[in-house]
């Protein structure tokens, strides 16, 4: 028994950079067979987009950049043009043996090719066509080139993110390209089922500003509530505390107390407690009115001490703390490390044999994720993946 998730089920990739990737990595992840389709010569922007570069056997750099290396594990790639008569003919045929496809072109820049779901429907009936853009297919800004940092300022996200007095900030990661891939999994997925049990297809139309708004998730809805734009506060919550990064003797931890119960013990630890009683901190909402006088008398005794002596003492008694870690020190840490975090691949076009690569978080007891690929090089595949799914003899080969 195959004891990959989605064995059997091909998806045709026609997207790129980073939204629609991360979604193809994820089903290829769960053993989907992902046929990533690149424009020969060009192929994925982000192979381009570095330093830092795969350093090949030669000590030169290649074609592939640790950008694109991030989202591209478990897939397969072919060049087709499809401006072209024959790489269109060549995307149709592989379609007849594919159960989902996945674009992010701009609203309407399929139909041209004849590649538009409207124009697919009838003859693939059982597809799950997924179209990812900045702004949906309907609506004033549908026409419009979508990029992770604009959808970021226009959804809200970066009026939310910053120090109160300094300018709106974006988040550190291509954060709304992600999330759009992970609903994206999640829309593919339920449309299977229904495939699966109708056969019928349908389109996905998911956008980067529908969902960048969709994650706003408490700070939207104590919007929605209040009719109130939320003040940026630097890393402290709007409905918790203290729940923020606060100094030490030595280093910046954070604290994230949830309750009553914990500020207590939060207090005793200070050598405060008289803090827990007092009515302008004795309660949630009265912590968050007397947000800064508080903040300000924990910041003194944090002061006091090395953030490892708060951290043990705090953890000892079950106050929720943490480090804030640099890159080196998540991979360095004992927890991450034996969670497998870290994944090494083997890759022919690496000086050292192997790429390392960020590890798939989901773990599934019955089947869990399999690493089969690592991320492809340009057209790397194009032999196996016309004999597999159009047959060894196929019109296509060696054309």
């Amino acid at each position: 028994m195959n004891s990959m998730s989605l064995a059997g089920v091909r998806v045709l990739d026609l997207s790129r950079i980073l939204a629609g990737p991360t979604a193809t990595q994820l089903l290829g992840d769960l053993g989907a067979d992902v046929v990533k389709v690149e424009k020969p010569g060009e192929g994925d922007d982000t192979r381009r987009w570095g330093p830092p570069f795969v350093t090949g056997q030669d000590g030169q750099v290649t074609a592939e950049s640790a950008y694109y290396l991030c989202a591209n594990r478990n897939k397969r790639s072919i060049a087709i043009d499809i401006a072209t008569p024959h790489g269109v003919a060549l995307v149709i045929e592989l379609l007849e043996h594919a159960d989902i496809l996945v674009e992010n072109y701009k609203v309407g820049g399929l139909a041209k090719y004849g590649l538009a779901y409207a124009q697919l429907k009838a003859r693939f009936p059982r597809l799950v066509y997924c179209s990812i853009t900045g702004f949906g297919q309907i609506g004033p800004y549908a026409h419009r080139a979508g990029y992770d940092f604009l959808i970021q300022g226009m959804g809200g996200i970066m009026s939310l993110t910053g120090e109160p007095a300094g300018l709106p900030m974006k988040v550190g990661v291509g954060i709304a390209d992600v999330m759009t891939g992970m609903y994206a999994t999640v829309g593919i997925l339920a449309a299977l089922r229904h495939r699966d049990a109708t056969g019928q297809g349908q389109q996905i139309d998911i956008s980067l500003l529908d969902t960048q708004i969709a994650w706003l998730v408490n700070a939207g809805t104590n919007f929605l509530m209040s009719r109130q734009n939320p003040a940026r506060l630097g890393n402290g919550h709007p409905n918790i505390v203290p729940y923020q990064v606060f100094g030490t003797a030595d280093a910046p931890m954070i604290l994230a107390v949830g309750n009553d119960g914990q500020f207590r013990k939060l207090c005793d630890c200070l050598g405060s407690p008289g803090l827990a009683s007092d009515p302008r901190y004795a309660t949630n909402l009265a912590r968050v009115e007397h947000r800064e006088q508080l903040c300000d008398q924990i910041g003194r005794h944090l002061g006091t001490r090395p953030r490892a002596d708060w951290l043990d003492l705090l953890e000892s008694v079950g106050v929720p703390c943490g480090p804030v870690n640099n890159l080196e020190q998540v991979f360095s840490d004992p927890h991450v490390r034996a969670r497998g975090a870290e994944l090494t691949q083997a890759y022919a076009g690496a000086a050292s044999g192997t790429v390392s690569l960020l590890a798939n978080p989901l773990k599934l007891s019955e089947t869990p994720v399999t690493y089969r690929h690592a991320p492809p090089r340009q057209d790397e595949h194009r032999d196996a993946v016309l004999a597999e799914w159009l047959g060894p003899t196929n019109r296509f080969t060696d054309v």
